[in-house]
């Protein structure tokens, strides 16, 4: 029986969080080849300190002269990331960074394990294991620690582009521990934040008045409570922020991409891999089963694990966790996912219409919990595989 009575705490960060940076042009390189040749290959890598941005990874078009194009304009994509997310810093801004591309053609090697040939269907991009998870504790079916965590930070951020909040500025990190009765959350035991800002002469006092109103905006008001502990700006000042204050590299966030730590984690990145990269859309894959199980109300909570092999096509397993808070059994879950859902590589890719450049928006607040966008971003947040889920079984 798991527990039912204790505080758990998740933790997000800003798009101007170093790591954040990088995600992003990882996920805008992504985004910008997809949009070249929808069956792009990449695995792209961003690197950011001070003054210089440093790309690299494996490139694959059918057109090599528009390879050769497109490696042109690399610099721009990133220069372009960071005006938007909003640095112009002394020692990291958008137009006076260094920008050094080494991205290169996709190895031959890996490519034969996942091209289709010969009557053989298109293999996975790698081995790995992936988790998808949901829970009906939020609206979006997301652990709320994270959720809320996001929420806060997303907020922040639309209020500093808009002008709204002209002294804060991109690096941010956020921290939520709520407590749960009876496997519900009921209260916030403590709010972290941490944000840069402009001046030095802004105290943490201040900071606080700046975000307490946007934050009490997106908790839930009967969670904060006289007891909840408000933690704005513990070290003080924090002015120096970014890439200049902590270097940054892709894929680093793993947890924040995900649940928060609330579910298991295969340990592949998302940012600046193609769809073809099963790390990326089987985990994807894995959320939107796991969501429709407890969407269609079959389980509360619910954990999908799938498994795969390089150049093998199908999944080697599936595995269902429903926590004990499903009437049906697991196993005719697990039976049940692959009369609904091809799994491989491709199917996961025409299913999710995967092959589009919808990325870079999934580069911070979190790859789960958001709206299904009309161009077929955040495909696998829908729930429209709940019906027939619940007739398969």
């Amino acid at each position: 029986m798991s527990r039912q009575d204790y505080i758990f705490t998740s933790e997000s960060v800003s798009e101007g969080h170093p790591d954040k940076v990088c995600d992003r042009i990882s996920d805008a390189v992504l985004d910008a080849f997809l949009t070249e040749q929808p069956d792009a290959r990449v695995a792209c890598e961003t690197f950011a300190t001070s003054s210089l941005v440093v790309i690299g990874g494996e490139v694959g078009l059918k057109d090599q002269e528009r390879l050769k194009d497109y490696m042109g304009r690399i610099g721009q994509i990133a220069r372009d990331c960071i005006r938007d997310i909003g640095y112009e810093q002394d020692k990291f801004h958008w137009n006076t960074c260094h920008v050094l591309n080494f991205l290169h053609e996709q190895s031959a090697h890996i490519a034969q394990g996942v091209d289709a040939k010969d009557n053989k269907d298109e293999g996975a991009g790698d081995q790995g294991i992936m988790f998808g998870y949901a829970v009906n504790e939020t609206p979006d079916l997301m652990p709320a620690p994270i959720q809320y965590s996001h929420a806060i930070l997303r907020r922040l951020a639309e209020a500093r582009k808009s002008g709204a909040e002209p002294t804060l500025r991109p690096d941010a990190k956020s921290q939520i521990s709520l407590r749960y009765e009876g496997g519900k959350p009921v209260e916030v035991t403590s709010i972290v934040l941490s944000t840069q800002h402009e001046s030095e002469d802004q105290s943490s006092d201040d900071i606080r008045a700046i975000v307490e109103p946007y934050i009490r905006e997106v908790v839930p008001g009967e969670w904060l409570t006289d007891k909840t502990e408000w933690w704005i700006n513990p070290t003080g000042t924090f002015v120096i922020g970014g890439p200049d204050g902590d270097a940054g590299l892709t894929g680093r966030k793993i947890i924040v991409d995900t649940y928060g730590g609330a579910a298991p984690h295969g340990g592949g990145a998302f940012s600046g891999k193609d769809p073809t990269k099963v790390d990326r859309s089987a985990a994807y894959a894995a959320r939107y089963l796991a969501k429709n199980v407890v969407a269609a109300g079959l389980a509360d909570r619910c954990t999908i694990q799938l498994s795969y092999a390089i150049g093998v096509s199908k999944p080697l397993s599936i595995y269902a966790d429903l926590h004990g808070t499903g009437e049906i059994d697991p196993v005719a879950i697990e039976q049940a996912i692959p009369k609904v859902m091809d799994l491989s590589p491709r199917g996961i890719r025409e299913h999710l219409d995967l092959n589009r450049p919808i990325y870079q928006r999934t580069s911070a607040y979190g790859h789960f919990g958001r709206k299904p966008d009309a161009d077929g971003g955040f495909s696998w947040e829908k729930t429209d595989l709940a019906e027939a889920l619940k007739k398969a079984l």
